[in-house]
């Protein structure tokens, strides 16, 4: 009976120290440590500054600033500049936009312990008139900043354009005036002037490389023609066709002057009939080819279809054209006839004409073509498929709306995918609905 008693507590015993070691192994293969041991050995703040920081680079703002209040050191991390370098300012009305509005405590917090760490900053406005008002409000408080680049985006209508100009022009002094490195701007749809071009030229003309300012009604040619006059590092522009002019393209081929990069112009009528477009001179197009050769010219049209007669009469070096209303069958017939610098073509909209001869003067002439996207017009499979033979593998891009495709005697739609796909070396299906 002893010997009996012995061996049950002997396993027991082994029992125990199998579980013990059960334990052991988990511990060994799993984290290294229980989840009692991990809270008690590891101080969270007594982490490295820079580890801190970046964990706080991953977090959202609001997250940020929850984590700030962890403890002193965290909160210390959360105000390191590197972490305001980059802000984006979102404003909006609760009962207009679904927007999140940025804090207006945080707001006061970073113009008063962070502008001058501010370098890349945009403004997001809502369609009210009180959120582009608010966000007037913050730039003409940042009196100390370095700022690079400045964006200001209406997510909705324009609700900058309903500012007072010379509250505008006011706020937007303060940080041309002190700023001195801004090196891009984003404007579009705003009551911008030439005074405040004027600012912006006598202290950033060094280092503007980028300026957006289409839709800006109070700018005059004259006031884009002050910039390019001084800002001889400028590689990007966009503005709208009303501004361009002769003298702004010879500017921009000064010998003093870089190579432009692309250009970006808006063409827009909103009153058919009613506004007379200028023409510009070939001389002063090849002028800025041969100053930038390889500059891209991207021209945005909305226009109606009696309003493109000052357009592509003489030889253009346009790269991308988009029609973003309807376009004739005349106006895609120049295009092809004098646009050899053609990279992409889209054609939202057209009459109930087929395309077919267009497409393949285009195909022929236009040499660099490798995107075309069609929408809302005719083209026979027949042309179409002549078209795509002429262009070959060089078509990177093919966006082709099904309902474009007009079925004739030789080819289906079913056959018509196959053959294309055979021409373009790759797999190609007409699209339900446009990609660009």
């Amino acid at each position: 009976m002893k010997r009996a008693g012995q061996k049950v507590v002997a396993g027991t015993e082994a029992l125990g120290t199998s579980q013990t070691s059960k334990k052991q192994k988990t511990s060994l293969y799993g984290s290294g440590f229980g989840e009692s041991d991990l809270c008690t050995s590891m101080d969270w703040g007594s982490l490295p500054h820079h580890v801190i920081l970046r964990v706080f680079q991953f977090l959202t703002l609001v997250d940020r600033a929850r984590a700030s209040s962890v403890c002193r050191r965290w909160n210390e991390v959360f105000h390191i500049p590197d972490l305001w370098r980059r802000f984006e300012f979102e404003l909006s009305q609760p009962a207009t936009s679904y927007l999140k509005s940025t804090h207006p405590d945080l707001i006061q917090q970073i113009i008063k312990r962070h502008a001058d760490h501010l370098q890349y900053v945009s403004f997001k406005v809502d369609s009210s008139t009180e959120s582009a008002e608010a966000a007037c409000d913050i730039l003409s408080q940042l009196v100390n900043c370095s700022i690079k680049t400045l964006g200001l985006i209406s997510t909705a209508k324009p609700s900058f354009m309903n500012v007072s100009k010379a509250h505008f022009a006011s706020a937007l002094t303060v940080v041309f005036v002190n700023s001195k490195s801004l090196s891009s701007i984003k404007i579009d749809d705003t009551p911008l002037d030439d005074p405040s071009l004027k600012v912006l030229v006598a202290n950033n003309s060094d280092t503007l490389k980028l300026l957006k300012m289409s839709s800006c009604p109070h700018v005059s040619p004259a006031g884009i023609l002050c910039v390019a006059d001084q800002c001889h590092g400028l590689k990007e522009l966009a503005l709208n066709y009303y501004i361009l002019s002769d003298e702004l393209l010879l500017a921009l081929s000064s010998e003093k002057h870089v190579d432009l990069e692309h250009l970006r112009i808006d063409v827009v009528s909103e009153n058919p009939g009613q506004v007379q477009f200028h023409t510009i001179k070939k001389q002063s197009w090849d002028a800025l080819v041969k100053h930038s050769p390889k500059v891209n010219i991207v021209m945005y049209f909305f226009l109606y279809e009696d309003e493109f007669d000052a357009f592509f009469r003489e030889e253009t070096p346009v790269t991308h054209l988009y029609f973003g209303r309807a376009v004739s069958k005349a106006m895609l017939g120049r295009i092809g006839m004098n646009c050899p610098r053609l990279i992409e073509l889209v054609v939202c909209a057209n009459g109930l004409q087929p395309l077919d001869d267009e497409l393949i003067q285009i195909a022929e002439r236009c040499k660099n073509l490798t995107a075309m996207g069609l929408g809302e017009c005719e083209v026979t499979c027949r042309g179409f498929i002549e078209f795509v033979k002429m262009c070959g593998g060089r078509l990177t891009q093919l966006s082709i709306m099904e309902e474009v495709l007009i079925p004739d005697s030789d080819y289906s739609l079913d056959r018509l995918h196959l053959e294309v796909s055979k021409h373009l070396g790759r797999m190609w299906f007409p699209d339900m609905m446009p990609t660009w």
